[in-house]
């Protein structure tokens, strides 16, 4: 939907889906039935367009493309007045009901794979995207620290991306753009790994001006919030350093004190295995942040001995909250930080056209948090909408 001089969309990916076909009857039932919320809401006009925040596996991508599947998605979507302006392409395979864990790392930007989908999924935005909007994908930040992979190896696939983008829009008219997501314990993760990253990319890049339009950021308010960054820093620093903004994901990360025994006991409810957690503590004597894998590993040293909790004076968990839904005290959430980047975005409206609701957990979240997920998008849609200014 419009969202001033931008466009706003939840992301598919909280709806199970891995093959074409699962997504196509996934987009006909869950993802109108959110449609048909909005409208009886008001939040959506009833002739409005209504965005769809696409995600496709590399499966159901490969399939989308063969025979006569795209065109009739492209009627499909004339039919019912949806749009497709962006798709999440981070995870390659499976994304519910397995153990995603570091998994959803993999193919990273080292292996040909990794760029053949994303090439794939930029295919099918030329031929469904509308001409009037800027065309993007997200994905991940290159691979995973743990991984070691090597960076030329990333740049090189980055920079053949772009050159391929340029050529596409060339024949299309499309504005294409690839969001990186930096993510904790990504090949970048924080402010600076980020610019960083981007400044190492831009030097080894033959044309500079072609990077710059066609691999930019995907900023996710959950994932900086986890490294205590400034929002307003932050995009500054972007700017500074010729970043483009490519996306921005409205989510919110668990936040609790590890000195309050209720919150560790709290938090235990989270600890689900399909996931990553990712947990970052913020020291007492602000000397910097201690980083854990996933929960089940803080969990573990905290019980162990290994760290005190008066080491620490916060902690944040990479746990996708509803923005509407602040978690029961006495845990906490960090949409403080998204309702800042609904700030900045007030006073830089035409910074970044693509906005996307993205709370994916839907499916693992305790009871106590658990509704109709037809409900949970309509709620998140209007704490966005009611929140925008």
């Amino acid at each position: 939907m419009k969202f001033a001089s931008s466009h706003l969309s939840y992301c598919t990916n909280i709806h199970p889906a891995e093959t074409w076909e699962e997504t196509r009857v996934m987009l006909a039932s869950r993802v109108l039935a959110v449609r048909d919320r909005l409208r009886l809401s008001g939040a959506l006009g009833t002739d409005e367009p209504f965005a769809i925040g696409l995600r496709l596996s590399a499966a159901a991508a490969k399939e989308l493309l063969e025979n006569e599947h795209l065109a009739r998605f492209r009627e499909w979507l004339g039919e019912t007045n949806t749009y497709v302006f962006t798709i999440n392409g981070f995870p390659y395979g499976n994304f519910h009901g397995v153990r995603v864990k570091e998994q959803v790392f993999r193919p990273d930007w080292s292996a040909p794979e990794r760029l053949e989908y994303t090439k794939n999924l930029f295919r099918i935005l030329a031929a469904i995207a509308r001409t009037d909007i800027s065309a993007s994908v997200s994905t991940l930040p290159g691979s995973f620290k743990a991984f070691g992979a090597d960076e030329a190896l990333i740049r090189n696939n980055l920079i053949e991306l772009a050159g391929f983008l340029d050529d596409l829009a060339e024949k299309t008219g499309h504005d294409f753009h690839l969001g990186l997501e930096p993510e904790p314990l990504g090949h970048f993760e924080n402010l600076i790994e980020t610019v960083a990253f981007f400044q190492r990319l831009h030097h080894h890049a033959p044309d500079v001006p072609s990077i710059q339009r066609r691999i930019g950021l995907n900023y996710d308010a959950c994932h900086f919030a986890l490294e205590y960054e400034d929002v307003g820093e932050c995009f500054a620093l972007f700017g500074h350093a010729g970043i483009r903004i490519s996306k921005i994901h409205l989510s919110s990360a668990l936040a609790f004190d590890p000195n309050d025994s209720a919150a560790l006991t709290a938090i235990r409810a989270f600890n689900e295995p399909t996931y990553f957690h990712q947990v970052l503590l913020r020291r007492s004597d602000n000397s910097g942040i201690a980083r854990f894998q996933d929960l089940p590993d803080f969990l573990a040293a905290l019980d162990g001995g290994s760290i005190r909790a008066a080491d620490f004076q916060e902690a944040r968990v990479h746990f996708h909250i509803p923005l509407d839904a602040e978690p029961a005290a006495p845990l906490r959430s960090t949409r403080g930080d998204t309702l800042k980047v609904l700030d900045w975005r007030r006073a830089h409206p035409d910074a970044c056209q693509h906005y996307e609701i993205e709370t994916y957990t839907w499916g693992v979240l305790p009871a106590d948090l658990q509704r109709p997920v037809e409900e949970q998008i309509g709620g998140e849609y209007q704490w966005v909408l009611g929140n925008c200014g």
